[in-house]
């Protein structure tokens, strides 16, 4: 067992080795079939139903277990999931699956395949989090204060309206001139980055 792995922190769980040792016994054919699975979701999770579809198919028409296929899958999801985030070469995720016990080298193949568009997904739902959809703001000069030289002194306070992907939330700040004038810069800066990848 291998004790080096780039798509996880640590040796992954015993079982995951189990799962890729399974693997082994699927026909090129058919394991190109779940390779295709795991890519297609991993570019578009939002349909999970299909893919849960797809597996009992899989399952049906290979005579095999569905709980244990999907125990299979997700184990294999788990390594493609972490070489995504880790933005892994196909060279990497291939030493990760034979580390791990899957022989086969289609998995670097198809994996270089849909690799712009993995990114491209991944991209996009990690800007979908803490999604902006509006701001308020006010200005303000403290006109009485206990401390003297707090009075006169400029202040902005900002609404916030995120949609946090669980809800949306209202985020309260209170900034100063310098602070605001910071603000602004930083979010001009991811403007600029955005209109730059579209």
């Amino acid at each position: 067992m291998a004790s080096n792995f780039q798509f996880s922190k640590g040796t992954p769980p015993e079982i995951m080795f189990s799962d890729f040792q399974a693997l082994n016994k699927f026909q090129s054919k058919e394991f190109k079939q779940l390779v295709g699975y795991a890519l297609e979701f991993l570019v578009d999770p939002g349909k999970s139903f299909r893919l849960m579809e797809q597996l009992d198919g899989f399952a049906e028409g290979n005579d095999i277990s569905a709980a244990a296929l999907k125990n299979i899958f997700k184990s294999f999801l788990t390594l493609c999931n972490g070489a995504l985030k880790k933005s892994m070469t196909s060279l990497q995720l291939k030493e990760d699956a034979v580390n791990l016990g899957k022989y086969q080298t289609l998995i670097s193949t198809c994996w270089t395949y849909k690799f712009v568009a993995l990114s491209r997904s991944a991209l996009g739902q990690i800007l979908m989090v803490n999604q902006l959809i509006d701001m308020e703001w006010k200005f303000g000069v403290t006109a009485a204060s206990s401390e003297v030289d707090k009075v006169g002194n400029t202040f902005l306070q900002v609404k916030l309206v995120i949609n946090t992907g669980n809800g949306i939330t209202n985020t309260y700040m209170e900034l100063t001139l310098p602070q605001f004038y910071s603000f602004l810069h930083e979010m001009e800066k991811a403007k600029a980055s955005l209109e730059y990848l579209n």
